[in-house]
C-alpha cells in the first residue's frame, strides 16, 4: 500500500489486528528488516511497517533530512486516522521517533527508540571514519544525513512526555554513555542495554527484539 504526502509516496505494509504500532527502519534499509517482529506482533497489534522516503519502495528524493522524514510519519498517522500508535524506530527510525515525540507530544502512546544518537559526534569514531570514507567516494545522501544530523539538545530531550524505552546493544555503534544520557534526560524513560549485542544483531530479521520490548509494551 502507499500513502501520499506532498510529492512523496510512502510504501507501507499493514498486518494484524489490535492497537496500532508503527515500525521505522534504519538508514539504507527498508521495512523488510522487521519481517520476524511483524509476525510476532500481528496477533496483538495492527502493524504498520513503513519504508522511509528515499528507501525501499518509497519515493526517491534529492535531499534527506530527519525533519522531513518525521513530518512524513506525522502526516501518515494523521492521514490514516491512527489513534495513539506505539512507534518503534531503529537507528534513523528511532531518531525520527524522538523528533516526532518532541513536536507532537500527544501523537504517540509509547516510543521505543533503538540504537539512537542525538548528534553524529556520539557515534564511535571508527564508525564515523568509515561513514566519511563511504561518503567521500559515493557522495551518498544517506551517509551525508548520518554525518550531519541530528542535532538534538538536552532541553529537547527533556521536553519528551511520551513514555519511552531507550534500547541498545552493549556493542552498539553509539557510545553506551550516550545511550544512558538520552535515557536520563527523557523524563520517566526506561533504559535497556542488551549484553553482547551490536547495533543490528538483535533487530534485523531477529526473534530477539520482541522479547526485549515485550515488558515495555505490556506496562
Amino acid at each position: 500500500m502507499t500513502f501520499q504526502h506532498g510529492d512523496v509516496s510512502l510504501y507501507y505494509e499493514k498486518t494484524g489486528q489490535g492497537p496500532a504500532i508503527i515500525l521505522l527502519h534504519g538508514n539504507s534499509e527498508n521495512s523488510g528488516i522487521f519481517d520476524v517482529l511483524t509476525k510476532q506482533l500481528a496477533p496483538q497489534y495492527t502493524v504498520y511497517a513503513i519504508d522511509s522516503r528515499d528507501h525501499g519502495k518509497s519515493s526517491k528524493v534529492d535531499v534527506l533530512n530527519y525533519a522531513d522524514m518525521m513530518e512524513d510519519v506525522a502526516a501518515f498517522v494523521q492521514g490514516l486516522g491512527i489513534e495513539k500508535p506505539v512507534l518503534l524506530g531503529f537507528s534513523d527510525g528511532g531518531i525520527i521517533g524522538l523528533l516526532l515525540a518532541m513536536k507532537y507530544p500527544n501523537m504517540l502512546s509509547k516510543l521505543i527508540a533503538i540504537g539512537v544518537n542525538t548528534s553524529p559526534a556520539m557515534i564511535k569514531w571508527q564508525w564515523r571514519l568509515a561513514m566519511k570514507s563511504v561518503y567521500f567516494f559515493t557522495r551518498s545522501r544517506k551517509f551525508k544525513l548520518m554525518l550531519t544530523q541530528p542535532n538534538i539538545t538536552t532541553a529537547q530531550l527533556n521536553s519528551i512526555a511520551t513514555p519511552t524505552l531507550v534500547l541498545a546493544g552493549s556493542k552498539d555503534v553509539v557510545d553506551q554513555a550516550h545511550t544512558e544520557y538520552i535515557a536520563q534526560n527523557i523524563p520517566g524513560s526506561t533504559l535497556k542495554i542488551l549484553p553482547g549485542e551490536n547495533h543490528v544483531s538483535y533487530v534485523l530479521h531477529s526473534e530477539k527484539l520482541y522479547d526485549a520490548i515485550l515488558p515495555f509494551l505490556s506496562t
